[in-house]
């Protein structure tokens, strides 16, 4: 992946506009970008020297905890973001940085070549990147620009930031406050043209999901001028309350109605923008919630609408219908949200490797076993954990998911135990809780376990042993209640003998073994593929898109390094290139790296199909599929491991045993 063409030829004129602007003390006619011309020129207002390698900002472990906490909800919304993003640079030598209104880092993902390269002139967590401190970069221009920002190579105002390409866009509240600014970086030699659209369709997503976050307790309204934009990222949201006050509108929106950023909205009622009134409305979208509607603006114009009403919101509305207007609706348990009712049971797809996980982990949800879950980076790891817990006994409580491998190693103390006030510097005063005491009562997901640190790990067997967490800087420990589940990409027991994992904790969390098969092994591609499309958010009727048989076929040859993360990702690209009048997904409309399924490419798809297995394959292979499908030796295989029990093997292979007399009496 190298240079643009176009970026390659401006490198000699930007050294020309240096030396003008620098040695000569001469403002540049023309030949860089407007914003970054502003900012140069602020930048020397602040007394800022090109040749400096910027200011120390000061910034402590506990300053950095206390950013963190001050912008939970902007963290939590943008990480998912931040990780799919991530998906689309991979490899590319970049990184994913999301930092808040006054330019502190507070989380980066990206690749680890890059990452320690960046580190070297401290782009990462807890470091700021406002101008002030670091001269012109895209992090610092957005934040005062309020625009997106591009800044490439010799752009940057320190000379020893030229190695860099930066790529901002600012994230705003449904209000027009600045919360913070989302980045993309990576080396100037590999700059990418699409990288600020990028960035650009993250801030879209994260500003969104917040606004759906925060507005919980109100119908929200997507809208459009055009029916195809409803549920893309073009569309509008409007939150309106039970009484059909409009009290927020997100940014879009704004932009759609031609509101200005900064005022207050003024909209009042539900009835004074729009022409139907709102009962009628809401009326319609409970008898079809997916309904979507046309309506039309009292200025003259229409557009079109669908209606998101949460449980919330209809708690709310028969508490004020009960309560004369009393408005204290809890909001959702985000464990059981629409995107997280997935169980056990509606995992299953067909085919034998998945099944015979599934089927384990039904077994021992019930009875409190650590459950280690193992598979390729995007096979769903996640995914299964919260079907384990969903599953169980404690389906009702939280379940608190922890990257191990996303939190700082200076920071992962205070966040898995929390701490008490004053037990660092610039710490909270009423302390906080850790995610540990967080799930009392439902499941701990520790995700990439294997990347914890040594002394961490210490501490989490403790935990484990006695049930109890000691926060840091407290006297006393507090009991926890908590099932355990964790995932890793790693073979732990690799990690175990390189001394890299501790051998204690490695078998206090390892009660049960899940291996979850890559993608390129697995029979069902086809329901999966299903599955993925109808889920969509992102095309207003995904249920009636099909794919072509010759684009399954690429998708079937193709071997999906990134597993189903990729291949998500694929479809919704699939669907966003669909024209209007299209509703078949063909080759035409797959990414370049999929169809080029052949040299220099992944290898193929590999769907083991041996005609003579071993015996613990011939059982993987039967369990989850029709009795008609299971082939002789697997059954040959069962009748073996069970020494010939009937009803032991057929449990096993999830038939009737009359099924197996039959098959004996015709076949054996």
């Amino acid at each position: 992946m190298g240079q643009t063409p176009m970026r390659a030829a401006q490198a000699p004129a930007l050294a020309s506009l240096r030396r003008q602007f620098f040695d000569n003390g001469e403002v540049p006619d023309a030949g860089l970008p407007a914003p970054v011309l502003r900012s140069w020129q602020r930048c020397q207002r602040l007394g800022l020297e090109n040749t400096e390698r910027g200011r120390p900002s000061n910034t402590t472990r506990g300053d950095l905890m206390v950013a963190r906490e001050r912008n939970a909800a902007l963290l939590s919304h943008a990480g998912g973001v931040m990780e799919h993003l991530y998906e689309q640079i991979r490899a590319s030598g970049s990184m994913v940085l999301l930092a808040d209104a006054s330019g502190l880092i507070l989380h980066g993902i990206g690749d680890p070549a890059f990452v320690d390269r960046a580190s070297r002139v401290a782009l990462q967590p807890g470091a700021s990147w406002s101008e002030c401190q670091r001269g012109t970069n895209a992090i610092g221009a957005t934040l005062i620009e309020r625009a997106p920002v591009e800044v490439f190579g010799s752009e940057h105002y320190l000379d020893c930031n030229g190695v860099l390409t930066c790529s901002a866009a600012p994230i705003l509240d449904c209000r027009g406050e600045l919360l913070g600014a989302l980045d993309i970086s990576g080396d100037h030699r590999h700059h990418q043209p699409h990288t600020l659209g990028l960035a650009r369709m993250g801030v879209r997503l994260v500003e969104r999901r917040m606004f759906e976050s925060e507005h919980a307790r109100h119908a929200v309204f997507a809208f459009h001028p055009r029916p195809e934009g409803v549920g893309g990222l073009q569309e509008g949201l409007l939150a309106v309350d039970a009484d059909g006050e409009i009290v927020a509108a997100d940014r879009q929106a704004r932009t759609l109605l031609g509101v200005a950023p900064g005022r207050g909205l003024g909209l009042g009622g539900f009835g004074n923008l729009f022409r139907s009134s709102f009962g009628t409305v809401i009326g319609r979208a409970a008898r079809d919630p997916g309904a979507l509607m046309a309506l039309e603006l009292r200025a003259g114009a229409s557009v079109y609408a669908r209606v998101r009403v949460s449980l919330a919101w209809h708690i709310g509305l028969q508490a004020a219908q009960a309560g004369g207007g009393a408005r204290a609706a809890r909001a959702p348990d985000p464990s059981r949200s629409a995107r997280n009712r997935v169980t056990l049971e509606t995992l299953a797809t067909g085919d034998a490797g998945l099944q015979f996980a599934l089927d384990r982990c039904a077994k021992v949800v019930a009875r409190n076993i650590p459950i280690l879950i193992q598979g390729e980076s995007g096979s769903g790891k996640e995914l299964l954990a919260r079907a384990c817990h969903n599953s169980g006994p404690r389906a009702d409580g939280p379940f608190v998911a922890v990257n191990c491998a996303a939190i700082p190693e200076n920071l992962i103390e205070s966040e898995l135990f929390g701490y008490v006030g004053g037990a660092f510097t610039g710490a909270r005063k009423e302390g906080a809780i850790g995610r540990i005491q967080q799930a009392h009562g439902g499941t701990l997901f520790l995700d990439e376990i294997g990347d914890m640190p040594l002394a961490m790990q210490a501490r989490l067997l403790r935990v484990l042993q006695e049930r109890c967490v000691q926060p840091v800087g407290a006297n006393a420990p507090v009991a926890v209640d908590i099932a355990l589940l964790c995932a890793t990409h790693r073979v732990l027991s690799d990690s175990v003998k390189a001394g890299r994992f501790r051998e204690d904790l490695y078998y206090r969390v390892n009660g049960l073994t899940a291996q979850l098969p890559p993608l390129r092994e697995r029979t069902d591609l086809h329901p999966i593929v299903r599955r993925l499309l109808d889920g969509s958010r992102h095309h207003p009727e995904p249920t009636r898109i099909s794919v072509a048989a010759e684009t399954m076929a690429i998708l079937e040859a193709y071997a999906w390094p990134g597993n189903i993360r990729q291949l998500q990702n694929v479809l919704e690209v699939a669907l966003a290139l669909l024209d209007e009048d299209e509703d078949c997904i063909l080759p035409s409309h797959l990414s370049e790296d999929v169809l080029q399924v052949g040299e220099g490419a992944p290898l193929a798809r590999r769907v083991v199909r041996a005609p003579v297995a071993t015996q613990a394959e011939a059982l993987a292979r039967g369990r989850g599929r029709r009795p008609k499908d299971i082939d002789d030796a697997t059954i040959r295989a069962a009748l073996e491991r069970f020494d010939g029990n009937l009803s032991a093997a057929a449990r096993h292979l999830g038939v009737a045993r009359n099924t197996l007399y039959r098959r004996m009496g015709c076949d054996f």
